[in-house]
């Protein structure tokens, strides 16, 4: 009996750790096993949804098992209404969904509501149900489009010439509003003189020979859109056709000189080596001083804008002018083509430069073609270039004065001899200078306009 009873016990005991085993084991099992993961599937949708119940919603959701399931429902703060649902025969990894709009009674007048989101997986875990997820999302209902009105701008503008527009933006969830020309090329609106006013500079670049429209654009977080047109007549630029001779030694010396400064590869073939400075070289001149003055142009309350004539340089000569549209030659091949964006003023060497109006030096270093340049902001979108400089009194961040000397003359990037490259910016792009230049020009298309504004504004 004691023998049998030994025999029982152990075989009891081993029967016990063998059970255990498989316990352990089939827990293991279920823990490891992709079939049993226990992550639940991830909804990706914005956290504070604008909505104007005309767009579709994003949502994706995801899952390493797979969705096998999801539902989508809206409710009013009354009642949920179902907008998606479906079971999924194939479960998917990703899913990008388009959510619509719920179907409301037409007299709906609520701002508010949520989305909830709830989605399984095709996991066995919780007894074969799957994970699931669920998100709740609140909705401000917004189905208003902002008010854009154009309250006074400029009669015309020219081909490479500038405007001016004032304008009015109202919405309690603006998202952005800027004025396009040809919807290709944005400007910024600036705050000006009273809370929900605008004000824009506008250049049509001399690049763009079609004008079609100038549109106020206007967009809320709902995705709610106005476009209002504001009226230009549009004249008529004379333009200059210049075919000039490139020489070897200009290449060799110049063109040369100017890759090696601005750290780019040069090419054996000496028309090459020319293009790549007068195309490429200029291109990225020309994003640079784009990206510069969007980055630093002054955007605070306009309330006066006092600008006065730029002036050429003192003693000077015309050289090159505005809108002069040059044919390279090399061996007596065309190699290349581009326009003439300033005033060239050629006057003694080293002659001293001085500003015509207050502002703020936005930038002072190299620049390719432009030679050792500096940029001065004078507020509202407006900025002047000076190049080809030899010397520089002035450092980024200064405030300049009327009158005062910031440079001299050279002859540093692609130029052969000591001169002045002026030019004037619109938000980056640069504009006819003989237009900041006549005093008849700014009192009737700018300050004239600023002025008019505000009596519009102030009779409101």
């Amino acid at each position: 009996m004691e023998f049998r009873e030994k025999k029982n016990s152990g075989f009891g005991k081993y029967l016990t750790i063998f059970i255990l085993l498989i316990i352990i084991g089939g827990v293991g099992f279920i823990k490891l096993s992709p079939e049993f993961e226990q992550d639940k599937p991830e909804i990706v949708i914005e956290d504070n949804i604008f909505w104007n119940l005309k767009t579709k919603l994003n949502l994706r959701l995801s899952d390493q098992s797979g969705i096998k399931y999801y539902k989508v429902s809206f409710n009013d703060g009354t009642k949920d209404i179902e907008l998606d649902s479906q079971i999924l025969s194939t479960p998917a990894k990703i899913l990008d969904i388009k959510i619509k709009p719920p179907k409301l009674d037409m007299f709906f007048k609520g701002t508010t509501g949520t989305i909830t989101v709830e989605a399984f997986d095709h996991s066995k875990w919780n007894y074969l149900e799957g994970n699931r997820a669920i998100k709740t999302i609140n909705v401000m209902i917004d189905k208003k489009r902002p008010i854009a009105n154009v309250i006074t701008n400029s009669l015309a503008i020219k081909q490479g010439g500038s405007a001016i527009a004032i304008v009015e933006i109202k919405d309690e969830n603006l998202k952005d509003a800027y004025i396009t020309f040809n919807d290709k090329i944005k400007f910024d609106l600036i705050p000006f003189y009273k809370d929900n006013y605008f004000v824009s500079l506008i250049a049509w670049p001399i690049k763009i020979e079609n004008f079609q429209r100038v549109n106020l654009v206007a967009t809320d977080k709902a995705g709610n859109i106005t476009k209002t047109k504001i009226p230009l007549y549009i004249r008529d630029l004379k333009i200059k056709q210049d075919d000039i001779k490139i020489s070897d030694k200009f290449i060799e010396n110049v063109s040369t000189n100017v890759l090696e400064l601005s750290g780019a590869e040069i090419p054996a073939d000496l028309s090459e080596r020319f293009i790549k400075q007068n195309k490429n070289v200029r291109n990225d001149n020309i994003n640079m001083i784009k990206k510069v003055t969007d980055k630093y142009m002054d955007r605070s309350l306009v309330q006066d804008f006092n600008i006065n004539i730029f002036k050429r340089l003192k003693g000077s000569r015309t050289a090159a002018g505005f809108a002069e549209k040059r044919s390279y030659f090399h061996n007596d091949n065309e190699i290349d083509e581009a326009w003439h964006l300033g005033m060239d003023w050629a006057s003694i060497k080293q002659a001293p430069i001085k500003t015509s109006n207050n502002g703020t030096v936005i930038f002072n270093q190299y620049l390719g073609i432009y030679g050792n340049t500096i940029i001065i902001d004078h507020k509202m979108g407006l900025s002047t270039l000076y190049a080809h400089v030899s010397s520089s009194s002035v450092n980024v961040g200064d405030k300049v004065s009327k009158n005062q000397k910031i440079a001299n003359t050279g002859s540093t990037g692609a130029v052969l001899g000591d001169h002045l490259h002026f030019g004037v910016l619109i938000q980056g792009i640069e504009v006819n200078p003989k237009e900041w230049m006549d005093r008849n020009w700014i009192k009737s298309r700018i300050t004239d306009i600023l002025d008019d504004a505000k009596k519009i504004i102030d009779s409101k």
